[in-house]
């Protein structure tokens, strides 16, 4: 029986990926290679590539030995960034436009006094980064129960999102914290601060799980935009995680009639080609959808 593969439209790299990646391999070509600050997007692959073209990453500021110094796309905090201009270390931003526009909107609730609830895991680097902007008034949750350790809840709260959470997730955790942390003369302000193109991704993607038998996810399982996006349609039919080709499992495709691929904002087009070619060769008569 023939299986039908259909790619979701929006896959691989998002801007402030491709944006990023511009950014390393000029600076590494017109250098001779340089220092990364953490990786500059969560994907092995990428990482390697850049690796061989002389990039090589610090896992922290301490770790820096270069006078010059590339941040991730995921963005550092303003302190960080003052500890490496004073030590004389050039900066070489670059922080995607959208998490730009989280830390902003972290710093300005701050500033007028709202304690910062951005919805999002902790240990996340961008996570962190925008923690850092809301200057200590602020928490990284993806569960309101911590307001039940609070012996005296914050009467102005601003709640903002890590960019790359799923829409839906983030309105009930809203909803959540509304109705356990909203007293008498409390104020919530709410500031939207998901990526377009992850939004967009997610709609396309979750359109097309819902049409298929199985979701085959591509990107690595570091990546906080390609766990979520698995997250997502797992719950709309069977969908497994792969790194590669390499993981995909020849029974996965037993009495399977129609497969969608999706990869996250990290996943490059040619890990994506390699699914595709995989699932192909292991189902001779698969066509790809239009």
């Amino acid at each position: 029986m023939d299986i039908e593969i259909e790619k979701a439209a929006q896959s691989g790299f998002c801007f402030g990926v491709k944006r990023a990646l511009e950014i390393v391999k000029k600076a590494a070509h017109e250098r001779g290679g340089i220092e990364t600050l953490g990786q500059v997007v969560h994907n092995a692959g990428v990482i390697a590539e850049l690796k061989s073209m002389g990039c090589r990453m610090a896992t922290t500021p301490d770790d820096i030995r270069g006078g010059a110094v590339i941040t991730s796309a995921h963005g550092i905090t303003p302190k960080v960034e003052k500890e490496l201009k004073e030590r004389g270390i050039e900066v070489i931003d670059t922080t995607c436009p959208f998490v730009r526009r989280a830390q902003m909107a972290a710093r300005n609730l701050a500033q007028d006094g709202f304690f910062v609830v951005v919805y999002g895991e902790a240990e996340h680097p961008e996570v962190d980064g925008i923690l850092g902007w809301a200057g200590g008034r602020g928490v990284a949750t993806v569960d309101t129960s911590f307001f039940a350790s609070l012996k005296r809840l914050p009467r102005r709260i601003g709640v903002i999102s890590q960019t790359t959470q799923v829409p839906a997730y983030f309105l009930r955790f809203v909803k959540k914290l509304v109705n356990e942390a909203f007293t008498q003369n409390s104020e919530i302000r709410l500031v939207d601060t998901i990526c377009h193109d992850i939004r967009e991704r997610q709609s396309q993607t979750a359109h097309l799980a819902a049409r298929v038998d199985l979701m085959i996810i591509v990107g690595g399982s570091e990546s906080a935009n390609t766990r979520h996006l698995a997250r997502l349609v797992s719950q709309l039919t069977k969908t497994h995680l792969v790194a590669s080709a390499r993981d995909i499992k020849p029974s996965w495709l037993e009495g399977q009639k129609h497969i969608g691929i999706a990869g996250g904002t990290s996943t490059p087009d040619s890990a994506l080609e390699e699914v595709l070619a995989k699932l192909k060769k292991l189902a001779p008569g698969s066509g790809k959808a239009a």
